[in-house]
């Protein structure tokens, strides 16, 4: 079976730093943080660094537009210096909404903005080669090292960009070194329309979570991966992954109980094919067998991706499930 990562959104700094040695010293081969509005996914792997050694760690995803490009860049090296180069830099662009709501852009164009940004990170990287002078359509950059600039510990960090739609996707062939796989995705979705889009660029691999529900109560498991599949269905961007697999009808429904706020009926519009396509949901025994009868192979690396709410609880279940894999 495939060796699997970790993907984690439990608890503040502490709780993240003791899922990362929990992975580790499981064999897990990399553990990834998230971000959203009230988590730092840069705080989080500087705790998660400082928690490890050896294991691979990534970010799924960093804002990107959330932060300059001088800034991002600097955090990067700070957190690759200070993992011994263990990092991979995972961005993504978050919703239109998201970007406008949360920091202030117009939310245009995100698959340029990517195309522009991604490169200029590469050589805000060696500044201490001499500086860097940008004049593009998004950013404008103008920085003239001192003769102190330090060297990074790698001149090329590895970045992974997030995309669902297939020009985000294509963005991240022609530019990334990796694209991060969105939860909603099928194995279906990623054959029939990431893999083509992401081979008309250099056809990098993919770090996809899969939605990841462990518990010996079946169907609690289960609930809690509805529970997760529906708050992703929300989102209309998403729409199109619903569309390949059939599950347009589902979405519709989870999307009406949410205007409404009826969050026991976004779950409940949540079908067992919705869960089984999408998610591993069940006891050990059921999701370790479901990974290797649908996912094994499907990404390069799997990020297994418990849900949040469940706390380090829920991270236990997943690395107890999967400890020794491969």
């Amino acid at each position: 079976m495939q060796r699997p990562s970790l993907v984690t959104s439990c608890g503040g700094p502490a709780e993240l730093a003791e899922a990362a040695r929990l992975a580790e010293q499981a064999g897990f081969e990399s553990v990834w943080a998230t971000e959203f509005y009230d988590r730092s996914a840069t705080v989080a792997l500087a705790a998660m660094a400082q928690a490890t050694r050896e294991i691979e760690l990534g970010s799924a995803i960093a804002y990107a537009f959330g932060r300059t490009p001088v800034v991002l860049a600097a955090e990067a090296r700070d957190l690759d210096e200070l993992s011994g180069g263990r990092i991979t830099l995972g961005l993504g662009t978050g919703t239109k909404r998201m970007q406008r709501d949360w920091h202030g852009l117009d939310g245009e164009h995100p698959a340029g903005r990517m195309e522009e940004l991604v490169p200029l990170l590469r050589r805000l990287w060696r500044l201490h080669e001499g500086p860097v002078e940008h004049e593009g359509r998004f950013y404008r950059v103008s920085v003239r090292p001192t003769a102190a600039a330090r060297e990074p510990v790698r001149e090329r960090i590895p970045i992974f960009m997030a995309g669902v739609n297939p020009r985000m996707i294509e963005a991240a062939g022609a530019v990334a070194d990796g694209l991060v796989a969105h939860p909603l995705f099928t194995p279906e979705y990623v054959r029939e329309v990431a893999r083509p889009a992401l081979d008309r660029g250099a056809g990098p691999p993919i770090a996809g979570y899969i939605t990841s529900s462990v518990s010996e109560d079946r169907q609690a498991a289960r609930r809690n991966a509805a529970a997760v599949i529906a708050f992703n269905s929300t989102v209309k961007t998403y729409r199109t992954v619903h569309r390949l697999s059939g599950f347009e009808p589902q979405a519709d429904a989870i999307r009406d109980a949410w205007s409404q706020g009826d969050f026991a009926g976004m779950a409940e519009a949540v079908t067992d094919e919705m869960i089984d396509a999408i998610a591993l949901a069940g006891t050990p025994d059921e999701v370790r067998a479901r990974f290797e009868e649908r996912w094994d192979g499907v990404y390069e690396r799997p990020l297994l991706w418990p849900p949040a709410f469940a706390g380090l609880d829920g991270v236990r279940a997943v690395v107890d499930a999967f400890e020794g894999a491969a």
